[in-house]
């Protein structure tokens, strides 16, 4: 059992209970009397918890989200001298690959969610959860503002203000609209496991509606037409979940649905699955044409209504498509708190926070962000080429020889991933294999570079740089990173072990962080997914559905998720779906 110092319960006490705020303290000295008074100033309009305190403390690390990268991070991080605050609107965690999945009930939406006290009460330190929203950043002052999603019954009091030391923010992102008339209003969302809830009820209720006796053809046709916009892995999933749903449950339930039914997938570019191998989209599009799911590629949404979704053609043709139900899911967007941080420190007309390759946000010291509401600024090494030949020219001859260029590669290929891209595409050994193409008829151990022939070699190399995918897997690697950085945070200022500073003295605190992929899946439907794994290595078909089982299986947050979701998949087995509106 943890203990605490006297200290720590005082300080408790006073985190815990603010009107103690105000104390008198009486101390005996040598038979004399001290009276102590202090009145705490808080925010004004605001009530301020967890001042951050200048003597004897921990440093205070808030964490706003308890997506992947939250969570990620607060499974990872091992250091007990830090005083942990976690600020989100969901008390949980949500494994939202399987969010598609729960629209159906393939899944319950129980199964994949594990509550966020869960996670925390089991490390060995100190952190504590808030059940709020953060609605704005002050980045200057080290505050944030809270605002709680319980608004009743708190007699005025739903907000209040945490200061911190270092800033973690994942918030993710929302639902990106492309402000098109009527979207917001009509449209369903697959962000959220409440979507996902939202989404089943829908779809029960749209079967529920087109049953009634009072209704004509042409209506039930109507209500029972599912529309998904966007041909990306959520909405493939989506109509395949909502097409098997169909094919196998419902045709029980009531045989007369199954001629009435149309499912449409919308893209507006020429192909769904986009960032999956070309032999996986051309699969996914065969498949579902034979199975009557009817993709229109190169159809973009103008304009949402009610009962109709209008979509503009390559040709310029504007046609109307009646619907039931529509789905949203065309990417994301960024949050009104991230937006107006943004803004204010200097980062204007971006989707996303720009951070550099420590996760940390360009402009600030203490602040990272990480997950779906940030992206890696990736330093070019042409803005940096001269410092490079520099720092390489050891003997400031003005040239730089093959000795001295391998002594830099390491640190080169660490600070600029580009250049290790670009050196394998070329097939390539080393750097000096690239600079010998520029020079060309002499030995490799022979070369000499002037600074404008190291330039000319190394032109072309940030051509390989790419932004990272939102996805879960980067979010979470992401968070685990982060966490080793914190862990080891007080040895690595001692002991630098990341690669040269090349405008600068000495070594970088950390290595940057390096996404490594580990493969992606698209479930198609019928037992059947696409894998695309490492080494251009694509597998099509029912042993693809298996290996999708394991490891969505094996990568829940606990064991308890982890039965639940495997006891969901053997119901949906034996017993099928429940069709059931609750």
């Amino acid at each position: 059992m943890k203990t605490f110092t006297l200290y720590e319960r005082f300080s408790r006490a006073f985190h815990d209970y603010p009107n103690l705020s105000k104390l008198v303290v009486l101390f005996t000295v040598s038979g004399g009397g001290l009276v102590a008074y202090s009145d705490a100033n808080p925010i004004s309009g605001y009530q301020s918890i967890f001042p951050v305190e200048t003597e004897n403390k921990k440093k205070r690390v808030v964490v706003l989200g308890t997506g992947w990268a939250g969570t990620s991070f607060l499974k990872n991080l091992k250091n007990p001298e830090y005083d942990v605050q976690v600020v989100s609107p969901r008390n949980y965690f949500a494994f939202t690959p399987l969010l598609p999945s729960v629209t159906c009930g393939t899944v319950e939406a129980r199964s994949i969610v594990e509550p966020i006290r869960n996670i925390i009460r089991k490390k060995n330190m100190d952190i504590r959860y808030w059940e709020a929203e953060c609605f704005k950043i002050d980045a200057q002052n080290k505050r944030i503002y809270c605002r709680s999603n319980k608004p009743s019954n708190l007699n005025g009091k739903q907000e209040f203000v945490v200061e911190y030391d270092y800033l973690v923010v994942a918030m993710g992102a929302r639902s990106n609209t492309f402000n098109i008339p009527g979207v917001e209003e009509n449209c369903k969302f697959l962000k959220e496991v409440e979507d996902a809830q939202e989404i089943r009820r829908s779809v029960i209720d749209c079967f529920e509606k087109a049953s009634l006796p009072n209704l004509s053809e042409e209506e039930r046709k109507r209500i029972l037409h599912f529309v998904i916009v966007g041909g990306g892995p959520t909405g493939v999933e989506f109509a395949a979940e909502l097409h098997d749903f169909v094919n196998e449950d419902m045709v029980k339930l009531n045989p007369g649905v199954k001629e009435l039914v149309k499912i449409t997938l919308l893209e507006a570019t020429d192909h769904i699955l986009g960032m999956f191998d070309k032999r996986i989209t051309e699969f996914a599009e065969k498949k579902f044409k034979r199975e009557g799911i009817d993709v229109r590629t190169g159809a973009m949404v103008v304009k949402v209504s009610d009962k109709e979704i209008s979509t503009k053609e390559r040709s310029g043709e504007v046609s109307s498509i009646p619907y039931g139900m529509a789905v949203w899911s065309t990417g994301i967007g960024t949050r009104p708190v991230i937006r107006d941080f943004m803004q204010q420190v200097g980062q204007i007309n971006r989707r996303a926070l720009a951070t550099d390759e420590w996760l940390r946000v360009d402009g600030t010291d203490n602040i990272y962000a990480l997950g779906d509401c940030a992206t890696i600024n990736q330093r070019k090494v042409m803005e940096d080429i001269s410092a490079i030949f520099n720092k390489a020219d050891k003997d400031n001859s003005g040239t730089l020889s093959a000795k001295e260029a391998r002594e830099v590669i390491m640190d080169i290929c660490e600070r600029y991933p580009q250049v290790d891209l670009y050196l394998k595409n070329k097939q390539l050994r080393d750097i000096v294999d690239l600079l010998k193409e520029s020079k060309k008829g002499v030995e490799k151990e022979s070369i000499e570079l002037n600074i404008e022939e190291f330039k000319s070699a190394l032109s072309q190399v940030d051509s390989q740089m790419k932004n990272l995918p939102a996805t879960a897997q980067v979010a979470a690697q992401q968070g685990a990173y982060l966490a080793d950085c914190f862990n080891r945070m007080e040895d690595c200022e001692k002991d630098p072990e990341g690669p040269l500073r090349f405008r600068g003295s000495g070594r970088h605190r950390f290595r940057p962080f390096r996404y490594k992929h580990f493969g992606q899946f698209a479930p198609l439907g019928g037992e059947q997914t696409a894998a695309q794994l490492p080494g251009d290595w694509v597998s099509i078909g029912h042993s693809s559905q298996w290996l999708w089982y394991s490891v969505y299986a094996s990568k829940q947050v606990s064991w308890r998720t982890r039965m639940l979701v495997i006891s969901d998949w053997t119901r949906r087995f034996i017993f099928g779906r429940d069709s059931s509106r609750i």
